[in-house]
């Protein structure tokens, strides 16, 4: 039987995704919030990109091909965000991928107050906010198609 996981991020993949997830997320000392690029969330992303492999693997090696390792850190961090302010499917499915493992992290969901545990069976309490807010959106006329109507 044919093996349908993804081969793992080879070394240089790797390298370059660290040094990418580094820049997405870094570390806050003031609120104990670890980098993204700590290896057990750097861990967790690789093991769980499945599907997305193929996104990650465009943007890591697009990053490679402009020497991405070699630059220095502003350098690095410019074609970083320049990359990642782009609205393109491969972004969007990192930026998915690296906050999935961001917020997995046990001493992510501690340093912002919250237990670390699945939402569910039992929830997270979130405050009330302003349903008001949402009123405008309320009156606004639909622009969706009714496909029960055709």
């Amino acid at each position: 039987m044919e093996d349908l996981k993804p081969a793992p991020l080879n070394l240089q993949e790797r390298a370059i995704f660290r040094r990418l997830l580094g820049i997405m997320i870094p570390s806050d000392p003031e609120m104990a919030l670890p980098c993204a690029d700590d290896p057990l969330i750097l861990e967790d992303c690789i093991t769980s990109l499945g599907r997305d492999a193929p996104a990650i693997r465009i943007i890591i090696s697009e990053l490679g091909r402009t020497g991405f390792l070699d630059l220095p850190d502003d350098q690095a961090e410019k074609r970083a965000m320049a990359m990642l302010g782009e609205n393109r499917a491969e972004v969007r499915v990192l930026s998915r991928v690296v906050a999935a493992a961001y917020y997995r992290d046990d001493r992510v969901m501690l340093a912002h107050g919250r237990e670390p545990r699945p939402p569910f069976p039992k929830g997270h309490t979130l405050a009330q906010g302003d349903w008001t807010l949402l009123d405008v959106v309320k009156q606004r006329n639909p622009f969706w198609r009714d496909d029960h109507e055709a």
